[in-house]
């Protein structure tokens, strides 16, 4: 059985594991990098089988108009078992049905976000990071 965390706070190593673990594309080589990711997000779920860290979906929300999903990953052993589907439930329960739910797909991962209610957008804009 899945167990969810609403902002329980998250080891680095924890994070950077299921980070490779579920092939995303993070700084987990940085664990202090990490670490501020998670400790500056104000919306974080998190999936545990037991005692270890399967699933993270870390959020920045102002919780009445907007969400930017930063980061949903799902080490590849437990995936396929709908905690990706499980972690995007707690976020839009979290934020509620007045706030817009954004985020920026990796290319191998946009196949998957339709079939969660997400709508492609085209009216964005990036200033990509440096390193």
């Amino acid at each position: 059985m899945i167990a969810y965390q609403h902002n329980q706070p998250l080891d680095a190593r924890n994070i950077a594991r299921v980070f490779d673990a579920s092939g995303i594309v993070r700084p987990t080589h940085d664990l202090a990098r990490i670490a501020r990711m998670f400790d500056h997000s104000n919306l974080v779920i998190s999936a545990w089988a037991d005692t270890t860290l399967v699933g993270v979906c870390r959020a920045l929300t102002d919780h009445g108009y907007s969400c930017y999903l930063s980061d949903l990953a799902v080490d590849r052993a437990y995936q396929n078992q709908g905690i990706g589907g499980a972690l995007l439930q707690h976020v839009k329960e979290a934020i509620g049905d007045e706030v817009s739910l954004i985020l920026l797909s990796a290319p191998g991962a946009m196949s998957y976000y339709p079939d969660k209610g997400f709508s492609v957008i085209e009216n964005g804009f990036l200033i990509k990071r440096a390193r």
